[in-house]
């Protein structure tokens, strides 16, 4: 059975600046991913990856073309609108882990849902259904800065997870880790999409990392170059 279209962008533009100092980040693009995809995004510094993922989380609105996320223009929404979202629907794994050094692993992924108001206790279940997802149910009570880099990058995933999103994106998720950490965290990632069916959007430049997704997207000079997973529309 097909999976459902989760995400496309239409003719997608974003420009910064004007007259001399306009600078054209992405040159109207074209893509769609489906549910259930782990997708690699690649490029060099200045392609338009990084642009193109702050669009797709909701955190920039292009310049012009539209964004859908499940058939919503996103573009439409005023701030509180795509603050929502983010809130309901995107995780997010960044490169430098983002956690609350003297909060444990438990009450860093509590945090998110506090927000969404659920009681104490249905907080708790969810955290530490999540931080046995990625194989830390016994460094709970432990705090961020007890952990070692790979297990706080695992506490960041399940922080992601936590809230059930419809899509993970994750931004050089391996960046401040040594290669065999990374390498475990992309395993861990892998096994997510695999076993969960956890949409992964992945932003790197190390080919050996985007080798764990099945699908990728290449930028250059704001223009998608290279889609190994594109099908015809």
């Amino acid at each position: 059975m097909s999976k459902a279209e989760l995400i496309r962008l239409m003719n997608v533009r974003k420009v910064y600046g004007s007259g001399e100092a306009q600078v054209t980040a992405l040159a109207g693009i074209d893509l769609s991913i489906q549910e259930g995809e782990f997708v690699a995004v690649l490029g060099p510094s200045g392609s338009g990856k990084s642009t193109a993922m702050n669009i797709l989380g909701c955190l920039d609105v292009p310049t012009s073309g539209h964004y859908l996320f499940r058939g919503l223009d996103v573009a439409k929404l005023d701030r509180d609108g795509r603050a929502l979202i983010r809130r309901n629907f995107i995780g997010f794994v960044f490169q430098g882990f983002n956690l609350l050094k003297r909060t444990t692993a438990l009450e860093n992924l509590e945090m998110p849902l506090i927000y969404r108001g659920l009681p104490k206790a249905k907080r708790r279940a969810l955290a530490l259904g999540a931080l046995a997802m990625v194989g830390l149910a016994d460094r709970a009570g432990h705090t961020a800065s007890e952990l070692s880099g790979g297990q706080q990058q695992r506490v960041a995933i399940a922080r992601a997870l936590v809230t059930n999103p419809a899509v993970i994106f994750a931004d050089e998720p391996t960046g401040n880790l040594d290669s065999e950490r990374g390498h475990e965290i992309m395993r861990l990632l892998k096994d997510l999409n695999e076993t969960h069916g956890v949409t992964i959007v992945l932003v790197t430049h190390e080919e050996d990392i985007a080798a764990y997704a099945k699908r990728h997207i290449r930028f250059c000079d704001g223009r998608i170059v290279g889609d190994d997973g594109r099908k015809s529309t």
